[in-house]
């Protein structure tokens, strides 16, 4: 019984990996802002803009660019599309990691 309880809290201590999250704010308008997986980045996006009446093929590339943490392209394209991007470092539950790694 001790060796599954051990188990069990190692198995605790791993899930709490760090995942990337991201904090898109829409520059148009009331200035929303949310928080989302690099999944979602364009779907948040493009729901954004067809509020609007439109659409671009630069959404994918935006959410491309904030994955990859090629943040040059990412400001970029951002511009074009009226919206900020941001990368945030959560644990896997979606807390924010407050590790000092995560602070650097």
């Amino acid at each position: 019984m001790t060796s599954l309880r051990s188990h069990r809290k190692w198995i605790t201590r791993t899930t709490r990996r760090a995942v990337t999250m991201y904090q898109v704010t829409d520059r148009l308008g009331d200035g929303r802002t949310v928080r989302v997986s690099g999944d979602e980045i364009a779907a948040t996006v493009s729901a954004w803009l067809a509020e609007l009446g439109t659409r671009s093929p630069l959404v994918e590339d935006l959410a491309r660019a904030a994955r990859a943490g090629d943040w040059t392209a990412a400001h970029a394209i951002g511009e074009h599309l009226s919206v900020n991007v941001t990368s945030l470092v959560a644990t896997a539950d979606g807390r924010p990691d407050s590790s000092p790694r995560a602070q650097a």
